[in-house]
C-alpha cells in the first residue's frame, strides 16, 4: 500500500482559504503531519474544472488547437497554494505523492461541443489532448509542485450533468498507446505514472485486460502492486 490522502480540489482549496490562519495550521497538521496527524502521503487534484470546482474553466483559450494560451493562473489563486502547504506539512517521510485527473476535455475537443454531459474525445483531437497533459505536468513543476502521476480520465463511463468525457475500453487503449504515452516519453515525463481506469471496481478486469493485452499500451501503463485510495474534502 503507497499511502491514502485525500482530494485536494478547489472547493477544498478556496474553502481553506477562507479560514483564519490558525485554523488553516490546524487542518494542515491533522491531515498531514507524519508526528500529530494521520499522516495523509497522497493527494487528488483536478485537471481543468470538476464537480468540486467554482466555476467551469480550462487552462486555454476556447478553439486553441496549437495550446499556445496554455496557463495555469487559475490554479495558483488558490489551488497550487493549497498543495504546496499540504507538501510542506508531509515533512521529510516521502513527502506528497499528488496525481491529477481531467474530468474533461475543453469542449472543442468533444463531439458534443460541452465539457458537461459524458461527450466524447474528437479523433482530431487526441494529440494535442495528449500534449495537454504535458503542459499541466510542466507548468506545475515550474509552480514548485512535482506531478507524482495522472489517470487518463476520471470515471471514464459516467454521463455527468457536470465535466465528464466518455471512453471504451478500447478507446482509453487507443489513446494511452497511440498518443499520450508517446507524447509523455517524448516530453521527457516516463517518471509520471499514467494510471489506466479511473473509476469504480465492477468493471476493473474487463479495462485491465483490454489495456494490459495490448503489449503497446501496457509499456506506458503504471502497475500498482498495491491499493491506493483517497477521500475528497
Amino acid at each position: 500500500m503507497i499511502g491514502i490522502g485525500g482530494a485536494l480540489t478547489d472547493a477544498a482549496a478556496e474553502t481553506f482559504a477562507k479560514l483564519p490562519a490558525a485554523r488553516q495550521e490546524e487542518v494542515m497538521t491533522a491531515y498531514y503531519s507524519p508526528e500529530r496527524g494521520i499522516g495523509y502521503t497522497l493527494g487528488r487534484t483536478n485537471i481543468n474544472s470538476c464537480d468540486f470546482s467554482s466555476d467551469m474553466y480550462t487552462y486555454v483559450t476556447e478553439g486553441d488547437t496549437t495550446l499556445s494560451s496554455f496557463a495555469i493562473a487559475h490554479d495558483l489563486h488558490y489551488k497550487i497554494p493549497l498543495i504546496k502547504r499540504a507538501m510542506a506539512a508531509t515533512g521529510t517521510r516521502g513527502g506528497l505523492k499528488l496525481f491529477a485527473s481531467p474530468w474533461s476535455p475543453p469542449a472543442y475537443m468533444k463531439d458534443n461541443n460541452d465539457m458537461l454531459h459524458g461527450g466524447h474525445l474528437r479523433a482530431e483531437h487526441r494529440q494535442t489532448w495528449a500534449f495537454y497533459y504535458t503542459k499541466f505536468i510542466e507548468s506545475y513543476r515550474r509552480a514548485g509542485v512535482p506531478v507524482w502521476g495522472i489517470t487518463i480520465q476520471n470515471e471514464p463511463m459516467a454521463t455527468q450533468t457536470w465535466e465528464s468525457c466518455i471512453y471504451q475500453p478500447e478507446a482509453e487503449r487507443d489513446f494511452l498507446r497511440d498518443y499520450l504515452g508517446p507524447v509523455m516519453a517524448r516530453r521527457g515525463l516516463k517518471d509520471v505514472n499514467i494510471i489506466v481506469w479511473d473509476h469504480n471496481r465492477d468493471l476493473i478486469v474487463q479495462r485491465a485486460q483490454t489495456i494490459f493485452d495490448d503489449p503497446k499500451a501496457a509499456q506506458y501503463a503504471w502497475v500498482g502492486r498495491r491499493c491506493t485510495t483517497t477521500s475528497r474534502w
